[in-house]
This record gives C-alpha cells, sequence and structure tokens, in this order.
C-alpha cells in the first residue's frame, strides 16, 4: 500500500469556511454555532475530505476535529440524501453522545437524522431507531456488533463513510477485534476517515486495514499542555490526601472543577464526602447507567453542580466549557492521561490551573508526567492550621460515607435478588474506561465491553 501523504501546514492566513468550500446550509449552521473561524484540523483536512480522500487526522481533543470529519459527510450527504450514509464508532458513549449532538447542530438546515447506539440503553428502542433508517449512526463498538448480529434487517453494507474517532484510544481499550469484524461488514468502497491523538503501533495498523492510500493531516506533533494552563502539585503522606483535598476545594469554593479518582469506590466516596461537607458535587464513573452518566454531566455543565468527580471516563473527548480547575486525586499511571485530564480546563485560549495530590508512592510518577510535558510544576500553596481544624469535620463525613456507600451496596443486591433489575442494567454497570484508564492489563477485560 502507498505510503500515505503528508499534508503540510499552511503558513498562509487562515481561509473561512466559505472559502474552504462549505455549502450554505452548513455556513448558517456554523454561524448559529459562532464558529467563526476554521481551526488548524479544519483548514488540513477538508480540502483532502472534499477530494474524496480518506484521511488520517492526528490532532489534540479540542482541536475542532469532529466538525473537520462532520462537515464534509453531511456535505455529501446534501448531495446524496439517502438513509444509513454514514458510521462514526467512538470508545466511550460520552463521547458517543457529544458526536452526535455536533452532526445534529451542523446538519440542523439540512434535516439531518441521528441514532445514538451505545451500551446501557434498551436494545428494542434502539432497533426501532435503526429501522427508520437515520443517516448517521454514532456507535460504541461493543453495541453496534450486537446490533450487526441481533437485529434483524439492520446492516451497514450501503454507509458511503466511515468514521473512526479517538482511534489510539478504541485501541487501548481492546476493541480492536470487534473493530474487525464491523471492518468485514461494511463496504470497501467508502471513504474512511481515522481521527487519533496519537500514532501509535496499533493505530498504524488499523490504519493499514481500514484506509486506501490515505492522507496524513498532523496538527498535533507531540503531548504538551497549553501555555494558559498553571500546573500544581501537592506533596502530601497518602493518609492526608482526603483533608488536602477539602481544603483544596475550600480554597476554590467559587470555581467550577473536576477532580479525577483512578478508581468507581474512590469517586462515589469522594462524592458523598463533598455533598455532607456542603459542596454541590455529583460522580461521574463507567457503573452509573447511562442515563445518571448523561444527567450528571447535564447539572456539571449547566452549572447546577460545581464539583464534578470522576473517573477517567471523562478525561478525554468531552468538551465542558466552562471548568475552572482540575484536581488530580489520583495521580494517572500513565503521562499522557494526565495529559487528557488536565485538558479539561484551560481550554479555548482560557486560564485553567491543574492540582495533582502526590504522595510518598507517586514520586516516582509525577517525575515522569514533568519529563514529558517539559517543565516543572509549582508547590501548591497550604495552611497547616486550617487543615488541622478541618480534619475531625472530613473524618466523620468520611465515616458517614463509608456508612451510606454500604447501605447502597446492600439495597442494590436486595434489588438483583428480587429480580427488580431493569433492562439493560449489567450493561448499564460496564467499567471498560475505568478499568482501562486505571492502568489495569487489558487481560482482565471481560467480554461484551460497549
Amino acid at each position: 500500500m502507498p505510503v500515505p501523504a503528508e499534508a503540510s501546514t499552511s503558513t498562509s492566513p487562515i481561509p473561512s469556511f466559505k472559502e474552504l468550500g462549505i455549502i450554505d446550509p452548513l455556513l448558517e449552521a456554523l454561524g448559529q454555532m459562532s464558529f467563526k473561524k476554521p481551526t488548524e484540523i479544519q483548514v488540513e483536512a477538508l480540502p483532502h475530505a472534499f477530494s474524496g480522500r480518506d484521511i488520517i487526522g492526528v490532532a489534540e481533543t479540542g482541536s475542532g476535529k469532529t466538525a473537520a470529519f462532520a462537515l464534509p459527510i453531511l456535505q455529501k450527504l446534501w448531495e446524496e440524501p439517502r438513509g444509513l450514509f454514514a458510521c462514526v464508532l467512538a470508545p466511550t458513549r460520552e463521547l458517543a453522545y457529544q458526536i452526535s449532538q455536533q452532526f445534529d447542530s451542523l446538519g440542523s438546515a439540512i434535516g439531518v437524522r441521528c441514532a445514538v447506539i451505545v451500551g446501557g440503553m434498551n436494545m428494542v428502542d434502539q432497533a426501532v431507531a435503526l429501522a427508520k433508517r437515520p443517516h448517521i449512526v454514532v456507535a460504541t463498538p461493543g453495541r453496534l456488533q450486537d446490533h450487526l448480529e441481533n437485529t434483524k434487517g439492520f446492516s451497514l453494507r450501503g454507509i458511503r463513510f466511515l468514521v473512526l474517532d479517538e482511534a489510539d484510544r478504541l485501541l487501548d481499550m481492546d476493541f480492536g477485534p470487534i473493530i474487525d469484524k464491523i471492518l468485514k461488514v461494511i463496504p470497501k468502497e467508502r471513504t474512511t476517515y481515522l481521527f487519533s491523538a496519537t500514532m501509535t503501533t496499533k493505530v498504524a495498523k488499523l490504519q493499514r486495514a481500514s484506509l486506501t492510500n490515505p492522507v496524513r493531516v498532523e496538527v498535533s506533533k507531540k503531548y504538551t499542555t497549553v501555555s494558559t494552563l498553571l500546573q500544581y502539585y501537592l506533596f502530601i503522606p497518602y493518609k492526608q490526601k482526603e483533608v488536602n483535598l477539602i481544603h483544596i476545594c475550600n480554597t476554590l469554593a467559587q470555581n467550577s472543577i473536576i477532580i479525577f479518582t483512578r478508581t468507581v469506590m474512590d469517586c462515589q466516596r469522594l462524592a458523598v464526602i463533598l455533598k455532607t461537607l456542603g459542596f454541590p458535587s455529583v460522580p461521574l464513573h463507567g457503573q452509573m447507567s447511562q442515563s445518571s452518566r448523561l444527567g450528571a454531566l447535564a447539572k456539571f455543565k449547566s452549572g447546577g453542580r460545581s464539583v464534578l468527580v470522576a473517573t477517567d471516563v471523562a478525561s478525554r473527548g468531552l468538551d465542558i466549557p466552562s471548568v475552572d480547575a482540575v484536581i488530580n486525586y489520583d495521580i494517572p499511571s500513565h503521562s499522557k492521561d494526565y495529559i487528557h485530564r488536565v485538558g479539561r480546563t484551560a481550554r479555548a485560549g482560557r486560564a485553567g490551573k491543574s492540582i495533582t495530590l502526590v504522595s510518598q508512592y507517586d514520586v516516582e510518577l509525577i517525575q515522569r508526567i514533568e519529563a514529558v510535558i517539559g517543565k516543572k510544576m509549582e508547590l501548591w500553596p497550604t495552611d497547616a492550621e486550617e487543615i488541622a481544624l478541618l480534619r475531625e469535620r472530613v473524618d466523620e463525613a468520611a465515616r458517614l460515607a463509608a456508612k451510606e456507600l454500604k447501605e447502597q451496596a446492600k439495597e442494590g443486591k436486595g434489588r438483583r435478588k428480587r429480580g427488580r433489575e431493569d433492562i439493560g442494567s449489567l450493561d448499564d454497570r460496564d467499567r471498560d474506561d475505568d478499568v482501562v484508564e486505571a492502568g489495569l492489563p487489558a487481560k482482565k477485560l471481560k467480554k461484551g465491553r460497549r
């Protein structure tokens, strides 16, 4: 197969969307969405997309890559309207919904119809939606494969476009075998867009299997953090993490904050502790039902809750406009995960701050992160007397949280024994994102991930 052509970055003035060849109905939608000028990835990718080329896009989260693949698909749909026109694969449910929302907004003037096919939602309702032949199907791989195998009358044999978004993460999550099956049942005469934050060996293999003589558009050469992000660390004994976290939250009381944890248990526990101490917080993790996950995001985005406690299910791909600070309660095992987490703040030129709690067990990890980002973090200032005064209240809140979570676990176990689980509830509690992003081996994951 020929080597992918390299698209050079232009040094000329940034062209307008109209100059790039976008049709009037899409220009109207872009105006309503306040998209004033194309981003770098859009400038580089759109001309190749309009010429019909397969594209490998290497770009960071928040670079505008969704519009880079959505606009050419919608423009072609305007010319050749029909159902089941394009399929987009995404690694997480939240990202799938976000992509669908952008398709809906960009395609509002041409009447585009999208279906989101993800785990945690009713299979029958999804089958009904697919039977109506939506223009765009946005899916997580596992649930899409379920429908291809089990939903009568549904196939992707006629699709014109396939998009693999966040391809590096799709493969990190061990979706490769499922993607291989999907590739076998869709037409070879299609246009394929593969977007990834990095070109890993796995992504290169996927490229060879799914793209024909692609053009490669790369607008980010390495993992890095933005200059508007102030990065801090706090070195503390492991046993003092909770009280120091609460002290930081008190200091940032007027800010919107995302707190990242490594495990589901810590996510749940910290959310209860914060709520007990009067912080308007909400948890987000992979064991929550899909409707609860979407509800938690909606509350945080709208300002109804100012603190989101999350596992790495929220670290990548999600566009949350105004996050003032990111706190790493648990330091991530991989440097790129740190960069994705702190990338939830200081977006679109705005300022932001990140604070990473470092215990005696984390020194090597923080040094590795500093080497990757090419800078030393500053020490976050603390007040020992204030922290000492908080300790008793935090310890009591932790005891209440442990009791509450224990009662919730008993209630959940009782409902399962009485057979009161809702349809799809086992799927609701899938934890692929949490397990993988915690740095655990992929071989420990269960089959049937969504």
